[in-house]
């Protein structure tokens, strides 16, 4: 799903907090047929309070292949809307981070700044899901 790393593998300091905190790209293959919209969702599993949404970008064409540079993004855990870069606490074990692209049948019908969890429950049904994971941790 992305070129910057190996799924599993640590996530490059430049998409991270103690980085530039770029936006990573993002690209995938083999959507299915009947696909009407595609919607990108990263989550912090190892969150201290929980799942935390790092990012979420959906209204994506199905038949794109990457994030489009425009695209409509959500609120993510952080308040902010678009992506926030992983920033585990200092001293955590090393954080996953899921990167996860949902095919929907429909289309999602979601506003550009949707709240985290509106993002998630206009997933159910899916067509598909691919993932990939990086890990991030600070010392």
């Amino acid at each position: 799903m992305t070129s910057a790393w190996r799924d599993g593998a640590t996530i490059p300091v430049r998409f991270t907090c103690s980085g530039a905190g770029a936006r990573p790209p993002v690209a995938w293959r083999g959507v299915p047929r009947g696909a009407r919209e595609l919607v990108l969702v990263v989550t912090d599993p190892d969150a201290p309070g929980g799942r935390f949404v790092h990012w979420t970008a959906y209204g994506i064409a199905p038949d794109a292949r990457s994030v489009p540079r425009r695209v409509r993004e959500g609120r993510n855990s952080a308040g902010k809307t678009g992506w926030t870069p992983p920033c585990p606490p200092k001293g955590d074990r090393p954080h996953r981070y899921v990167f996860a692209l949902y095919a929907l049948g429909r289309r999602s019908g979601l506003a550009a700044g949707a709240e985290p969890d509106r993002v998630i429950g206009a997933l159910r049904g899916a067509l598909a899901r691919g993932a990939m994971t990086g890990r991030f941790g600070r010392r």
